[in-house]
């Protein structure tokens, strides 16, 4: 696996174990948002091939809040 698949997938994983944390009993939810702003900004490019061709991530809808 590349050194970039294996980033990708291990940030993926703990984003994954941290929200299963969060819905638990007694979680320790100033934990939790301290932590996933920075595994959310830590998470590198995805690897070739998770998203199609073409694929565009500015293009798309406009949700509410969206200027």
């Amino acid at each position: 696996m590349c050194p970039n698949c294996e980033d990708f997938a291990r940030t993926v994983l703990l984003l994954g174990q941290l929200a299963l944390y969060a819905d638990a009993a007694g979680a320790d939810l100033d934990f939790v948002d301290a932590v996933n702003p920075s595994l959310a900004a830590s998470l590198p490019e995805p690897p070739p091939g998770v998203f199609l061709d073409g694929y565009d991530p500015d293009d798309g809808p406009a949700y509410p809040g969206d200027v």
